[in-house]
């Protein structure tokens, strides 16, 4: 097999790691390591001697690890044997995730069990190269990122469930509105499965939750919808009147019972019902006439009053304008006066409202016939 002279590797996306594909190697081969590489020297199983990205000659300089494994001779043209390893250092931020199948979780708002399906992407980069051959690639001649994703496929599905579960719950976020904190959940994801991936060598750059859905049509989907407005419909008019409408509705359904079996069962129903529903209806109204107690009663509309004043009508004027204009003696106990109601002028001392303003007696009684 001939001599190597050169050792090198282009290397794309999708590989991490290579294997040269050839062995025999001399003193004074040289050895390309590009930017985003790293190139490891092999030897029996074990990883030696690591060159960042340059291009290097080999020599027993610099591969001290290596030559005390296999005895390096001098010379310039000495042949050895020796693998050598490439590892892709480069972030890789396209890999693709989701669930085969739904994960059944309950929404932990309105306890609702559902069937949930996610999907989204994942970035990774190689933060331990050394680790990575010695945990994941072994003796395998390449190593690409489909072997990562088989490999964490597993461990990240099924963290996944117990991260997602475990957030909602902290949060109380409900599936119908899950999609609106993915930021916050991709963040908490990809903090939490972050050890999992490094103690193969491999850093999780990012994680990102694109949609996490469930079937519209599904019945128990229908059924958190249901739990939701129910709800709602309790948080806005209360649950006095929530259990009032419950309560007709329990009545309904008794009066609708046919049969006399049915109609005694119905009556004795809606009895009770009606008996709880009397109860709810005298608290309620209980409740309402006390508030009503409490209220000021509305302001009485009062009434306009004229004057003939010198010859002349003037007015109209209330009540309490008219007992200022007595007490300042600009009106007399003989002073005619007229409101709404009234078929003629009066004295104003006749009227009852004022007639204690004048110390008046009442007229004498008319002439008998």
């Amino acid at each position: 097999m001939a001599i190597i002279d050169v050792v090198k590797w282009e290397s794309n996306s999708h590989e991490i790691v290579h294997k040269f594909p050839s062995d025999n190697l001399r003193l004074g081969t040289q050895l390309v390591v590009h930017t985003g590489q790293i190139a490891f020297f092999v030897k029996g199983g074990q990883v030696l001697d690591s060159f960042e990205s340059g291009t290097y000659t080999i020599t027993t300089a610099n591969i001290p690890l290596l030559g005390k494994l296999i005895n390096l001779p001098f010379g310039g043209d000495t042949p050895f044997q020796a693998e050598v390893w490439f590892v892709n250092t480069l972030a890789i931020l396209d890999t693709k995730w989701g669930t085969p199948a739904p994960i059944q979780l309950e929404d932990p708002k309105y306890e609702v069990i559902v069937p949930v399906r996610a999907f989204g992407q994942y970035g990774i980069k190689v933060s331990d190269p050394r680790l990575l051959i010695e945990s994941l690639v072994g003796n395998m001649a390449t190593f690409s990122i489909s072997k990562i994703d088989s490999y964490f496929r597993g461990v990240l599905l099924s963290r996944f469930a117990n991260l997602l579960s475990d957030k909602m719950v902290k949060d109380s976020i409900s599936f119908l509105t899950i999609n609106s904190h993915l930021n916050d959940l991709s963040d908490y994801i990809v903090q939490s499965l972050q050890p999992d991936f490094n103690k193969y060598g491999v850093g999780l750059e990012n994680f990102y939750v694109v949609s996490v859905n469930v079937p519209e049509d599904d019945p128990s989907f229908i059924k958190l919808k249901e739990a939701k407005d129910l709800m709602a419909k309790i948080k806005i008019a209360g649950r006095e009147v929530y259990q009032m409408d419950r309560s007709f509705d329990v009545l309904e359904t008794a009066a609708g019972n046919e049969g006399t079996a049915g109609s005694f069962i119905g009556m004795g129903m809606g009895m009770n019902t009606g008996m709880g529903f009397a109860g709810q209806m005298s608290g309620l109204a209980g409740q309402h006439m006390n508030t009503q107690a409490a209220a000021p009663p509305p302001i009485p509309q009062a009434a306009n009053y004229y004057i003939v004043v010198n010859g002349q009508q003037q007015g109209p004027y209330d009540a309490n304008t008219i007992m200022s204009y007595i007490a300042q003696k600009k009106i007399q106990s003989d002073t005619l006066v007229w409101k709404n109601g009234m078929p003629n002028w009066a004295k104003i001392s006749t009227l009852p409202e004022f007639a204690s303003s004048f110390g008046a007696v009442p007229p004498p009684l008319p002439p008998q016939p």
